[in-house]
């Protein structure tokens, strides 16, 4: 079933991104698609807060992926990716993302058609952006397969 949530400020992308780590485990891929500026960044940052980890979340453009420990002993880590500049499979394959998902969440930028064969199910986030406004808009389901 597809959730949908309006949200007019880029912290209620962050609540979102909070509620939805109450509901996530070790072995989860989180799947964030939308255009640029649409708040995949600031949904990472809110899962990261929902999970506990610790560091500072910010997009991982430029180093691909971005790992980030537990800060509790009862709630997994959080490997963050940027899918966006990875130039094929072989590229996806080299991050090792698969052996992250026994100890972490993997939360995925751009990884929409690229991810998914990591695991089972995924959670996939789509995040859109009104045109003449800040506010966006997030559609959400779990995806088998």
């Amino acid at each position: 079933m597809t959730e949908t949530r309006l949200l007019p400020l880029v912290t209620d992308t962050e609540d979102l991104g909070r509620e939805i780590a109450a509901g996530l485990a070790a072995g989860d891929l989180v799947v964030l698609d939308g255009p640029l500026g649409a708040g995949k960044t600031a949904m990472a940052r809110g899962i990261a807060a929902g999970l506990g980890v610790r560091g500072r979340v910010s997009s991982p453009t430029f180093i691909i992926a971005r790992e980030h420990a537990s800060g509790t002993a009862d709630r997994p880590g959080m490997v963050h990716v940027d899918a966006y500049r990875l130039g094929g499979l072989d590229e996806l394959d080299a991050l090792d993302l698969d052996t992250d998902l026994t100890d972490s969440v993997v939360v995925v930028e751009w990884g929409g058609g690229v991810v998914e064969r990591l695991a089972d199910r995924h959670l996939r986030i789509r995040l859109y952006r009104a045109d003449d406004t800040e506010q966006r808009r997030a559609e959400w389901e779990w995806v088998d397969g």
